[in-house]
């Protein structure tokens, strides 16, 4: 059918991922360094309009599949985002429920070194980053994988945060800080969801260590729903 719809212009699109988390259909993903879009999900409102730095994103009137109207949000409502990614599941692990386990069983810890965690809250100068390996941490990754804390944040400082809801922008602002200390992070791992917004915390990071003006390496690990992590 002839619909509006958002058109990506590859040759100008750098896979940046900010108009990832523009798009509360969930229409937009990364794939192989490139925005990538989904036509049934894409309702043609055009809220990612003048989200890329890049001008690569417009409104044409084409022929396109119909908007699936069960994956998008009828009327942009407050209700749970419809990205194919945030579609309900159940995850089966064969454990079995523990009734009133006790809150901190004797011996218990962690590999956290440090507070604040959310990146908003972490301040650019905290002493804590200093020369450190540091984890940029998607929300939804410790819930995911229960081997989070031996695997990924021992040794490790940590900065969290949702490329989905939160500002992306600012993100990308705060971690070029980070990252432009000249006694700052000597490297980055990023560990995000397997989901498709979630890639666009990975290009942030990148993005801001090409900006930084070191030589930073940045590297990606990707947890599925399932636990395990893959990277």
């Amino acid at each position: 059918m002839l619909r509006k719809i958002v058109h990506i212009d590859e040759a100008r699109c750098d896979g940046c991922g900010r108009c990832v988390p523009a798009c509360a259909e969930g229409a937009i993903a990364i794939a192989g360094g490139k925005a990538r879009l989904a036509d049934v999900l894409c309702d043609g409102l055009g809220a990612c309009l003048g989200e890329c730095p890049r001008g690569a994103i417009s409104m044409v009137e084409r022929e396109a599949a119909p908007l699936d109207a069960g994956a998008a949000s009828p009327g942009r409502e407050a209700a749970a985002p419809a990205c194919p990614g945030a579609r309900p599941r159940s995850v089966r692990r064969g454990l079995a429920v523990v009734q009133e386990p006790p809150l901190s069983p004797p011996g218990a810890g962690g590999g956290l070194a440090h507070w604040p965690v959310q990146l908003r809250l972490v301040p650019a100068e905290a002493p804590f980053l200093r020369g450190a390996d540091l984890l940029v941490a998607a929300d939804c990754v410790p819930f995911a994988c229960p081997s989070f804390h031996p695997q990924l944040l021992a040794g490790r400082a940590v900065v969290v945060g949702c490329p989905k809801l939160d500002d992306l922008p600012a993100y990308g602002e705060k971690l070029t800080r980070i990252l432009q200390r000249q006694d700052g992070p000597i490297r980055v791992t990023v560990a995000r969801m397997e989901v498709p917004c979630c890639a666009a915390l990975s290009a942030t990071a990148r993005r801001a260590a090409q900006a930084s003006g070191r030589e930073i390496p940045v590297r990606e690990v990707v947890a599925g729903v399932d636990g395990v992590l893959r990277g």
